[in-house]
Order: structure tokens, then sequence, then C-alpha cells
């Protein structure tokens, strides 16, 4: 919106030129977000739509979390959603998809939300359930993409670091999205089990993506990169600007100790705008590199879950999982886990875009 009012004062006061640069867009996201969150959230703190219920199945040192304000994920994503309109041109298909894609998930976590908070037991969406909405979600996405990308490379993806190479899913595309996003959110909604765990590890991921779009929307560094040239993919790189912030200043609050939680309104929103950034840059198989710390959450559930179905339900492959809890029994502090995670975020992410280099 504001590209349409401050750019065309250039031809009066050639300050305004700036505003035709996505990098100074994207700073301009960045802070707009981050300024709403740290606004906005003390409102939620103090007068919580939901409190949080502490689940039997964590350690007893989490039970005095219980009452915590959550589903702060409200604050966070509105405010990205606005600071991306603020500042991102508003033709340009991939920012509407992105926002889509982020409020279905929000919309889907607020839900599961409720549902965990106001039952017996905290129990949420079934998986089957939360299935059905995926496959919907990625049956939209693709029918978008179709009308977004030539047709030579709809149902593609680049290929990690070798150069012109892509892979191509065919009519499988839809299986391989619904994969990346029931892969993606259900990572990162898992991670989300220790004060400021998620939104530490997601914000270098998030970066990775940033730039990636950066780059493909730029003719230059596309060639220099051999990475696919999407035209106006680079907008994309202020909506992720903006979640980026908007994590950032929910971090203030959620830090340890938390004063409020994102919920699965923030974790399934957030996983949704990482997965969808990936399927619009054609990077999904750079996200478990990026990610590698949600791929670990994440791969140390199916390792429990299977060891323990094999075993008839006698033997356990970690203390608890998700891996994060299963160092928690080892006796490391909470603080001292979330502070080793973004530091292996850091490093993976700073891997995948070396991945990108080597091309």
């Amino acid at each position: 919106m504001l590209y349409y009012i401050l750019y065309p004062l250039k031809s009066h006061v050639s300050f305004f030129n700036i505003f035709r640069y996505i990098t100074t867009r994207s700073g301009g996201a960045f802070i707009t977000a981050l300024l709403l969150t740290l606004i906005f959230t003390p409102y939620l703190i103090k007068h919580p739509l939901m409190k949080e219920r502490i689940s039997d199945r964590v350690p007893k040192s989490h039970q005095q979390k219980s009452g915590t304000s959550t589903s702060g994920g409200i604050v966070l994503l509105t405010s990205s959603i606005i600071a991306t309109l603020l500042w991102a041109k508003l033709n340009v298909m991939y920012v509407y998809v992105a926002i889509f894609v982020t409020l279905y998930m929000a919309l889907m976590g607020l839900y599961d939300d409720i549902v965990k908070l106001k039952g017996k037991e905290k129990k949420g969406l079934s998986i089957r359930t939360k299935l059905i909405f995926q496959f919907v979600l990625s049956g939209i996405v693709v029918l978008s993409l179709y009308k977004m990308y030539p047709s030579n490379i709809v149902t593609k993806t680049q290929f990690l670091s070798f150069k012109n190479i892509n892979l191509d899913f065919g009519i499988f595309y839809i299986l391989f999205v619904m994969f990346v996003f029931v892969g993606t959110t259900n990572s990162v909604n898992l991670t989300d089990g220790l004060d400021g765990l998620a939104a530490s590890t997601l914000i270098p991921v998030i970066g990775v993506f940033i730039l990636l779009a950066y780059f493909e929307g730029h003719k230059v560094l596309a060639a220099y990169l051999h990475l696919m040239k999407i035209n106006e993919i680079g907008e994309l790189a202020i909506f992720g600007s903006s979640i980026a912030g908007a994590i950032l200043g929910f971090l203030w609050y959620n830090a340890y100790p938390a004063e409020i939680f994102m919920g699965d309104t923030g974790s399934q929103g957030l996983g949704g705008a990482l997965a969808i950034m990936s399927i619009l840059t054609k990077q999904e198989l750079l996200l478990p590199i990026a990610g590698f710390v949600f791929f670990v959450e994440a791969l140390s559930v199916i390792i429990q879950v299977y060891v323990f179905r094999r075993s008839g339900g006698t033997r356990r492959f970690f203390k608890r999982a998700p891996i994060h809890h299963h160092f928690e029994h080892l006796g490391w502090k909470e603080p001292k886990i979330v502070t080793r995670m973004c530091i292996l975020s850091l490093l993976s992410s700073i891997m995948a875009l070396t991945l990108i280099k080597i091309r």
C-alpha cells in the first residue's frame, strides 16, 4: 500500500525513490511487524483469550506454566499480515497466496487450541481431520501455482546444490506439496515445547527463504547463483521480513520465563508460512537442511513411537520425545536447551545458504 502512496512522490522529492527497492520495503515491513507485536502483545497477556493447560505428557517442571496466556500467535500473525499489506506491492499473487496459507493454517491452529482447552483432556483435532484440511489446502495451492508459473516449471522443484537440475513431480506434485505442509507445520508445532524455542529457531530459517525470494526475483543474482528467475517473487521477501519481525517482537515476551505462548495458532500459522515460502521459491528440498532443528524434533517423535510400538510398549528410545524434553530429563536447563537449539538453527541455515552458493 505504501509503495503506491510514497513511490510516486519521487518526481517531487528524489528521496522517495528508495521505496522502489525491495530491501527498503523489507526493512520497513520488519520494523512495522516488530513494533506492532511489541505494542499489542501485552494486551493479550493482561486480557488473555485463552490460558494454557499443561499436558501430563511433559516433564513435571512444566506444570507451573499452567494458566499462562496462550494463542499469542493471533497478535504475531495479525501484525505480520498488516505489515505485509502496508509494504508489499498489492498486485503480486505470491503475496496473497502466502497470506492465505498463513491464515488458513492459523485458523486451523486456533480451532485446535479451542478444542484442547474445552475438552476434559488436552486433545485437539484428530490426525485425520488435520490431514483433510491440509490436503484441501495443498489442492488450492497447486491450482494457484498453475496460474502463477509457466507450465514447464509449475510441478518442479530445485535440486539443492546441483545447478540447473530440477526435479519434476508431475501429477504427484499435489502429494509432494501436502507432504511439505504436513512435515513443516507438524515439526514447528512439535518444536514449540519450551519457552522461546520455536520462535528463536524459526528466525534464521525464515531468513534463508527471505534471501532466496530476493535472489530469485533479481535477474543478475538468479543467473549468478543458477536459481530459477521468477518474476516478482522478490515481494515474498517482504512477507518473510514481516514474519521475522513479528517473531522477534513476540520473542520479547515468549523468552524464558514466558509470559505468553504462541499456541497452535502461532505454530501452525508459522509452519504454514515457512512451508509456502519454500514452495513458492521452488526450494522445498532445502527445508530439512535450513530447518534441521525442526527435522530432528519431528524425527525424534517418529523414532520414539516406532520403538515403543515395536517393543509392545516396553521400551523407549528417548527418555521423552520430542528431543528437547529428552535433554530436560538429562538435566539440561530450559534456557540452555533453547540457546543450543538456536545455535544449531543458525548453523544449519548458514549451511543451506552455502549449498546455494556452491551450485
